[in-house]
């Protein structure tokens, strides 16, 4: 009796406790990415040089991983029996990929390498810009943002 009493008393306990640990994590504010990309131009080995950078360089990789997942599932997907509408739209999403990179969906191309130092600069730039950054408290958006606009995708011929 007395160990059936235990475990009723400690399943409610333990549930608690794994509902407890399982936490969103937290968005990086674009304050708190700004203090560590400060110190980027006169330390970029130090701590928080290197924090700044591997920031930007998680985001790239993120959106280049997601965008071209998300693609390869849509081209899965569209497999099965297909409209000629349908077929039509699917090699578009395949020939725009092949075209831009795989980050085309998110709206920034880096087309040939861009030396990750280069976007480094750029982001730090409009971090340090205080009218670019007012009124966008997380770091991702200004980050995107400025991929948006500073490497945007062109449409063949156009520069």
């Amino acid at each position: 009796m007395k160990k059936l009493l235990i475990v009723y008393c400690a399943a409610p306990l333990l549930s608690l406790a794994v509902v407890s640990g399982t936490h969103a994590v937290e968005a990086l504010s674009t304050a708190e990415l700004k203090s560590h990309c400060d110190f980027y131009e006169s330390d970029p080995d130090g701590t928080d040089g290197v924090f700044c950078v591997r920031y930007i360089q998680g985001f790239i990789d993120g959106a280049v991983v997601t965008d071209e997942r998300v693609t390869y599932n849509v081209a899965d997907e569209a497999d099965r029996q297909e409209t000629f509408t349908e077929r039509a739209a699917r090699t578009r999403v395949g020939a725009r990929l092949n075209q831009y990179g795989p980050s085309v969906y998110a709206e920034f191309c880096l087309g040939e390498p861009v030396p990750l130092r280069e976007v480094v600069e750029v982001i730090i730039s409009d971090l340090l810009d205080e009218q670019k950054v007012s009124g966008i408290p997380l770091a991702r958006e200004v980050v995107y943002n400025t991929l948006r606009s500073t490497f945007p995708c062109r449409e063949a011929g156009k520069r």
